[in-house]
């Protein structure tokens, strides 16, 4: 599990372009994604070999509430969730009051504090960071954004304070779930109903859950880890309003999983959270299930399921190689046919193809239709491997990567799931140019 460094400071401080400038191209779904319209406010980073998780907190919307009641808000979030914290201020605009009472809350936490001082563009300016220093920081950054200017240094910073995290100490052949969707779908429900007793508190009433729990299992002599998303905690109505408070939190359970199983509520039907929540599990190259649940609740006939599907099939457009089941968790009713999924799509997950095969099918596949030029360019492939499992990745050494449209990746994709069974898991191309 990686280290969480998260970032706070006021409205229109340049929190979301820090966020965008660290995290840089490492975003696996980019805007083209037809289907994905999340705002991303977690992603992972990597600085000189070391990676973490990194919070915009800019990016949690706090309604109906005054500035300084978000801004604490957001910094309990950073406080909840973070192992190290970046506060960003406005090199422009100077040292506020509101920093300071923003400031005294992060040092209770006990937690490092890094201040790094934005919008600081030229040289002439540097010297406005020495008010900064009455926050009580032994480190100040000068850093500029727009420029990216000073972000060595901050990095460097943020490496030498991040902890080692310990790792999980489950079995190799050991198949991990993750139970993630919106609060009040049913997630505790579903995995009392997988595990068969009531291991986890069952609760109508939101943020019910407050920690991820691990529970191993065997089920027709496979083994399993089963991990409990940890919904909202109770901190007042300002948290109960965060759908996206509710993502961040679905992040560490999905992270540390092989396969995802995203609940879907079928009396409340389809909503944007649950693609949000969805494109993070392909963010982070997870195998996925979307499971219907509450399918008790609903009038049914012969063609309910039907419909189901090819409303999911439009709905989660960017997840169409993912299987759909539907259950009761309440009645325990279709739970038996959520397992062969499983053990179906971590075995895809799993999958490695052969060299020979895979450059078989790229070249055919290039014949079949050639790329077309783009960026003044027409990509050549002279060779094709496949370097991970879980998820499948392959690298295609090219004569440019920057040469390849987006379609044509999707192209090449649409033939490796065509030529393998690949359902239920994400699969990345990466481009690296031939020395």
């Amino acid at each position: 599990m990686l280290p969480v460094v998260a970032i706070v400071g006021r409205p229109n401080v340049g929190k979301s372009t820090i966020f965008n400038r660290i995290i840089g191209d490492r975003i696996a779904i980019t805007d083209d994604t037809p289907g994905v319209t999340r705002d991303r406010i977690y992603g992972k980073a990597s600085w000189l070999g070391h990676e973490f998780n990194l919070i915009d907190t800019g990016g949690i919307e706090i309604s109906d509430a005054p500035f300084l009641t978000e801004i604490k808000a957001q910094a309990e979030i950073a406080i909840d969730e973070s192992q190290v914290i970046v506060f960003i201020c406005d090199g422009k605009s100077g040292l506020t009051p509101d920093d300071r009472v923003v400031m005294n809350m992060l040092y209770l936490s006990k937690k490092p504090v890094i201040v790094a001082v934005n919008k600081v563009d030229n040289l002439n300016q540097v010297e406005n960071i020495y008010e900064f220093y009455e926050l009580g920081a032994s480190e100040v950054f000068s850093i500029s954004a727009t420029h990216g200017i000073g972000f060595g240094d901050l990095l460097d910073s943020i490496i030498d304070k991040l902890p080692e995290m310990s790792q999980e100490d489950y079995e190799e052949d050991t198949i991990r779930l993750s139970i993630i969707g919106r609060p009040n779908v049913g997630k505790s429900s579903l995995t009392n109903a997988i595990l068969g007793y009531e291991r986890v508190i069952v609760s109508d009433i939101l943020g019910t859950t407050t920690d991820s729990i691990d529970t191993t299992f065997l089920k027709d002599g496979k083994k399993y880890a089963v991990i409990d998303t940890a919904g909202l905690r109770k901190r007042g109505k300002i948290f109960e309003s965060l759908d996206k408070y509710s993502a961040l939190r679905a992040m560490q359970s999905i992270e540390r999983s092989d396969v995802c199983l995203l609940v879907i509520d079928a009396s409340i039907g389809i909503q944007e959270q649950d693609k949000h929540i969805g494109g993070y599990a392909v963010d982070s190259g997870k195998a996925i299930i979307i499971v219907v649940n509450k399918w008790d609740a609903i009038d049914k006939d012969d063609k309910t399921m039907i419909e189901w599907t090819r409303l999911i099939r439009e709905e989660f457009q960017f997840l169409s190689y993912i299987p759909v089941a539907f259950v009761s968790a309440l009645n325990k009713s279709r739970i038996q046919t959520l397992f062969p999924l499983v053990e179906k799509v971590y075995e895809n997950y799993e999958r490695r193809i052969s060299t020979s095969v895979l450059n078989e099918v790229i070249s055919d596949a290039m014949l079949l239709n050639p790329p077309k030029e783009h960026n003044h360019s027409k990509v050549k492939v002279y060779y094709s491997t496949q370097v991970a499992s879980k998820c499948p990745t392959f690298v295609l050494f090219v004569n440019d990567t920057e040469c390849m449209h987006f379609s044509y990746y999707r192209y090449l994709e649409n033939r490796l799931r065509e030529r393998f069974d690949f359902e239920g898991t994400p699969i990345k191309i990466i481009l690296r140019k031939r020395k």
